[in-house]
């Protein structure tokens, strides 16, 4: 009999439309291709658990468990226990007997476990192969929100990251191979953990080629002469928000006084308070969800991700390139994407110096389109996901010809 994968993961895996789940979906795809596999996993809403994909009847199993558990009582569990809240956030008896029954009964081979908070299902007598995906290093981001935050919160913050921090080392040592997002995120690993061995790798993010093909949409209809700045993601996502709330505040006023006309577009899903608030000030508009992201990657004229903390690779970023867009994004925000400033795309040291290459974008549309161009051209050589997940297979011990000899 052929042998199974369990794939774990914290939210549901489809369908691909927001960082995590991009990540998560397009490894499950690639793994079911090589092997039956059996899906658990957590939904945040009834909705979440109802969405369809055409491929789900193909899994071996899927199970979606509601996760309704409130902050608050993670918080006190945390507290008790000694755990971070990340995990004791997911904490689930259900899930812990669904996976006992599945490894009880077929052939699991491989744990596949996407997002460290997952780790914690993992039976400590498992004598199959784990393969843990951290994608980035949570305790890492935790422990900037607490340099960055004020108040109680700097504390809380700075708990999870040292209690996380020690958690992921001890998932590290006991998976076959963890997983990172890119090299600066595997390289940062090694140095906190000090594990230093060929089981810490990059496997990096793709983007979808052909759905990111500019001439596949519509642009959305935008105000002639006046210049689109964008930004997009999932808008109550802190870093996020911080994001947007420093480039209005600081950036827009210096871009406004050099082109009065220029808009700053913020799009994306849950717009917090604070982003919303940000409506009609220093030319920002805060447009919300809308159902095709593309429109508006077309329409702008610059793309730009002013992260203050971030992690990994930014999807925004590889979206925004493969629609030939001149990008400016921050250091962190540029960090794990293989590409060179100045060519495919232009990093910002500063607040003030994200303005001024906004302002040489504008004021040079030449400039602007040969810079959108080059960095298209980077990422359809480069960051196809076939491309950048060819060694999940053999890191999962199923290399695809066991797919093609099942079938014979």
């Amino acid at each position: 009999m052929m042998g199974e994968i369990l794939f774990l993961a914290h939210r549901v895996p489809w369908p691909p439309d927001r960082g995590d789940k991009i990540r998560s979906h397009h490894f499950l795809q690639k793994l079911m291709d090589c092997a039956p596999v059996h899906v658990a996993c957590f939904a945040e809403d009834d909705a979440e658990r109802r969405v369809g994909w055409t491929r789900k009847g193909e899994l071996a199993s899927c199970a979606i468990l509601p996760r309704k558990k409130p902050q608050w009582r993670a918080g006190i569990e945390a507290l008790v226990s000694g755990k971070p809240v990340s995990l004791t956030a997911f904490e689930s008896a259900a899930l812990r007997d669904h996976v006992s029954d599945i490894l009880a009964n077929r052939p699991v081979e491989c744990i596949f476990i996407f997002s460290g908070q997952m780790a914690q299902f993992v039976p400590a007598d498992f004598a199959g192969r784990v393969v843990m995906d951290f994608a980035d290093v949570d305790s890492a981001k935790f422990e900037s929100y607490a340099e960055q935050g004020a108040g109680p919160m700097t504390w809380i913050h700075r708990r999870e990251g040292r209690l996380l921090r020690a958690f992921e080392k001890a998932v590290a040592e006991r998976a076959d191979h963890s997983l990172f997002v890119s090299e600066a995120e595997a390289a940062l690993f090694r140095a906190r953990s000090g594990l230093t061995d060929d089981s810490i790798k990059a496997v990096g993010n793709g983007i979808d080629l052909e759905f990111y093909a500019a001439a596949a949409v519509e642009a959305e209809e935008a105000v002639p002469g006046r210049p689109l700045i964008l930004f997009t993601g999932q808008m109550d996502y802190p870093p996020n928000v911080q994001a947007v709330q420093s480039f209005s505040d600081a950036a827009m006023p210096d871009i406004l006084s050099h082109f009065p006309d220029a808009r700053f577009a913020i799009v994306g899903r849950a717009p917090s308070a604070t982003v919303r608030q940000l409506d009609g000030r220093n030319g920002t508009v805060v447009i919300g969800p809308v159902e095709d992201i593309r429109r508006w990657i077309k329409a702008a004229d610059i793309v730009v991700a002013p992260l203050r903390i971030a992690r990994g690779i930014q999807n925004k970023v590889l979206e925004a390139m493969a629609m030939a867009k001149p990008v400016v994004a921050s250091a962190c925000a540029a960090e794990g994407i293989d590409a060179v400033d100045g060519e495919h795309f232009l990093i910002a040291g500063s607040v003030v110096h994200e303005a001024r290459l906004v302002c040489d974008l504008l004021g040079d549309p030449a400039r602007a389109a040969r810079l959108g161009a080059q960095a298209q051209t980077l990422i359809q050589d480069q960051y196809s996901w076939d491309n950048q997940l060819a060694r999940l297979p053999d890191l999962c011990g199923f290399p695809t010809v066991r797919i093609a000899e099942a079938a014979e």
